[in-house]
């Protein structure tokens, strides 16, 4: 069966996930982090790709983004794929591909998932158990959005600004909600829609979103498909 094509649609926020072949570690020191940073921002602001959400954890990163045209997000990616590798292999003596083929993203339904997406990404490090406090963790955009630094690959949301009507008011309201835990169930939609590449949001999203792509948007019904009866 053929591979669907990714999803991307501009305007959209997405979720994009990259992972090193074999969960390798894509992420050695201080530079390489440093450098991936820097390659994000350049591509993305080459390709109009605005960057909401971040996460760069050893061996994958996250990005919750929106691209203004139907390929900036590919082509962003793409640049920073040559980019990071090139210098990753240079500084560490390697060759070879770091990682997985194809990138995973998802479309967002922003009203409904946006934030809670975001915080997902955030609060990585703590699930993972790399700290204890995640806005402590320095390659993520967190910090940002509690108001601790300023990020300058952050382009924030709409939905993010609608928070509050002043940087305290959002910041604290973005705490509160990141301090709460979150849904398993929700949590489990998050993961599983990024993975296969289904857009997230309620049936009326996805609704409307399919007039505006003609790639398929939710998985077909499990087993063969039925013959038709044979005529006389």
């Amino acid at each position: 069966m053929a591979r669907l094509s990714r999803l991307s649609i501009p305007g959209f926020p997405h979720h994009v996930v990259q992972r090193a072949i074999d969960r390798r570690t894509a992420f050695l020191d201080e530079a390489d982090f440093r450098g991936m940073l820097g390659d994000l921002a350049d591509a993305c602001d080459q390709e109009a790709v605005s960057v909401h959400a971040y996460v760069l954890m050893p061996d994958h990163f996250h990005l919750v983004c929106t691209p203004e045209g139907p390929s900036s997000l590919s082509r962003a990616m793409q640049a920073v794929g040559r980019r990071y590798v090139r210098r990753f292999n240079r500084r560490h003596a390697r060759n070879g591909a770091l990682w997985e083929g194809r990138f995973r993203c998802t479309v967002l339904d922003a009203d409904d998932y946006l934030l809670d997406v975001m915080r997902y990404v955030e609060t990585e490090p703590a699930r993972s158990a790399l700290l204890g406090d995640a806005a402590a963790y320095p390659w993520s955009s967190m910090a940002h959005h509690l108001g601790m630094r300023a990020d300058p690959l952050i382009r924030d949301a709409p939905r993010f600004w609608a928070l509050g009507n002043t940087p305290f008011e959002r910041q604290a309201a973005y705490g509160r909600l990141c301090a709460a835990p979150m849904d398993a169930e929700r949590m489990r939609r998050i993961q599983e829609a990024t993975h296969r590449g289904w857009p997230l949001g309620s049936p009326q999203f996805v609704d409307g979103l399919a007039e505006k792509t003609t790639r398929r948007l939710t998985p077909r019904t499990p087993g063969r498909p039925r013959l038709r009866e044979r005529g006389p």
